[in-house]
């Protein structure tokens, strides 16, 4: 190989290594949608509907529950029953995973009691969380990303693809956002249209100064197994 097609070699294989190598993913403020949809084999159709928002900043992701006025009144009504044996409400209370190092840690904050509620690698199972800092940030793994096909579907958002995998009757469709490193829509089912997903996430055009891990002070600190019977 003569040196200029050897610098030739260099300068492709540089090049392929950008444009292989991710973007950093930047601080964002999000709202995320969620709806889903499932056909009983009795005939019943039930679908479910719900939203929240995501702070994501270096080491820190925080979600909270977008909780409607009507549903604010049916809490009112649970605290009261609960009244005797506090109630531990993983869904209700915001979120807060952090990476400390190279392990990931969970909480949730009880803003009305002022507590932080630590939960241990090994109850991560019965608050419905996978552990994984990866798809806490990302909100699905830029690994798996990769492993998937270009769609063929057409995008109409600026720097944003579609990636779709079909397998065994089943059907996974993301639109990855390359610039802020985030999926726009995951959808996902079954060929046969028994079951549907569907996450939907709009950044918003400013984030937040005021971060709420960091107005803590004064909080309680509390262990998951307190509010076990």
């Amino acid at each position: 190989m003569t040196l200029s097609k050897a610098f030739l070699a260099l300068a492709l294989a540089f090049t392929e290594a950008q444009a292989a190598t991710p973007a950093a993913a930047p601080p964002l403020d999000l709202r995320i949608q969620y709806y889903s949809k499932a056909i009983t084999p009795e005939g019943v159709t039930r679908e479910v509907r719900y939203e929240e928002t995501m702070l994501r900043r270096p080491g820190h992701v925080w979600v909270a529950r977008v909780v409607p006025p009507q549903a604010a009144v049916a809490a009112q009504a649970t605290d009261h029953d609960h009244s005797v044996h506090k109630h531990f409400n993983p869904v209700l209370l915001p979120r807060h995973v952090q990476l400390a190092g190279d392990k990931t840690q969970l909480e949730y904050v009880d803003a009305k009691n002022k507590e932080v509620i630590a939960v241990p690698q090994g109850e991560y199972g019965n608050v419905d969380f996978d552990g994984s800092w990866t798809n806490a940030y990302y909100l699905f793994d830029p690994k798996l990303l990769q492993a998937m096909p270009l769609s063929q579907r057409r995008s109409t958002v600026p720097g944003a693809r579609w990636r779709e995998l079909v397998r065994n009757g089943s059907f996974r469709r993301v639109l990855w956002d390359e610039q802020r490193q985030i999926p726009l829509v995951i959808e996902s089912g079954d060929q046969a249209a028994t079951v549907f997903h569907r996450m939907e996430v709009q950044a918003q055009a400013s984030i937040a100064t005021a971060l709420p891990w960091q107005q803590l002070k004064g909080y309680s600190q509390r262990e998951y197994g307190d509010f076990l019977d």
